[in-house]
């Protein structure tokens, strides 16, 4: 089955919603800012990002369900009239069809508990939200999945350079990738100029480079480093923030991206992972849990029957998986 029409769709969805995050990010005030039940940074383009890709997928597929990661219930209490406000002005700058009623709408779009049948879209408007707030890296990650497989993606990634052998090369890309058909990248100023990407050829993990979160609440550092140890790797990881390092992997600038768990019981979301899985996978990689088992979409909003992940280029994954599951016993 040919996903040209979603592909088309999503990438001018995450386009758009691309150039509103761009654009809170380098207008952002203290006002703007609001903090969820788990205190993570919420902001007004988390909100109209939503509201933007959303109403999109509405136009375009009435019938498609989301699981996406806000709702608008705080957005209607009067004490956030201001933030309402602004999520509003911000996303009728890139659609002018929007009205405040359309917004609420399409955010709520999102309440989808995903699931094994049918297809839905997952997205998170703003994965990173710590990396954005400091103006550094962040995705909009879409997803779409059918019978509890992943089979589109399309990662925005508006600070990160074109050219990953040259960070001051224009920064603002988009990978995507359908089941099947291989992943490409394109600069966000032209999303019709995809080329080809693949992952790196690394076969010794002791020249791998590895990258993980900068947020230590996200992935275990001490045990990272235990891992990376153990396999005799001298690169010293680098730290991103968001989907960005799938992105990494997925175009060679890294060959492994290890998350893993800091409590016991958290389960990983779906909107997290689901963009940035298909398009490595398609890039050439390989992903697993930090148990070496595969990632499980089939079961509702979380991969509750996973533990962490494990992303790498082909030629590392076996070595690597090894050493993190041993890390873990």
């Amino acid at each position: 089955m040919s996903f040209e029409q979603e592909l088309n769709i999503a990438k001018e969805a995450v386009r758009k919603a691309s150039l509103l995050c761009a654009a809170a990010q380098h207008g952002l005030i203290d006002s703007e800012k609001h903090d969820k039940a788990d205190k993570s940074p919420v902001t007004v383009a988390d909100y109209g990002a939503q509201a933007l890709v959303l109403s999109s997928l509405a136009t375009a597929f009435p019938e498609d369900p989301a699981v996406g990661e806000e709702d608008s219930s705080d957005l209607r209490k009067p004490e956030n009239a201001e933030l309402f406000s602004k999520v509003v002005e911000y996303a009728q700058k890139i659609d002018s069809e929007l009205d405040a009623d359309s917004v609420l709408a399409a955010i709520d779009r999102g309440n989808h508990e995903g699931g094994s049948t049918g297809r839905f879209w997952t997205l998170d408007p703003i994965d990173g939200t710590k990396g954005f707030l400091r103006g550094e890296q962040y995705a909009v990650a879409l997803a779409l999945i059918e019978n509890g497989e992943v089979v589109l993606g399309v990662l925005g990634c508006p600070n990160l350079p074109v050219d990953p052998a040259n960070p001051n090369s224009e920064k603002g890309c988009i990978l995507y990738a359908v089941k099947g058909e291989g992943a490409f990248q394109a600069p966000l100023s032209d999303i019709g100029t995809g080329k080809s990407i693949s992952t790196d050829s690394v076969s010794d993990p002791a020249k791998a480079v590895f990258c993980e979160s900068v947020e230590s609440g996200h992935t275990a550092h001490g045990r990272s480093a235990q891992i990376t140890e153990a396999l005799g790797t001298a690169v010293e990881p680098f730290r991103m923030d968001s989907q960005c390092k799938y992105a990494a992997v997925s175009r060679g600038q890294a060959s492994v991206y290890l998350r893993l768990p800091t409590r016991p019981g958290y389960e990983e979301k779906i909107w997290d992972h689901a963009a940035g899985y298909i398009v490595l996978l398609e890039a050439g990689g390989k992903i697993c849990d930090t148990l070496g088992s595969p990632l499980d979409f089939s079961i509702g909003r979380t991969l509750k029957e996973n533990k962490g992940i494990v992303a790498t280029s082909p030629r590392v994954y076996e070595p690597v998986v090894k050493a993190v599951v041993a890390s873990g016993q």
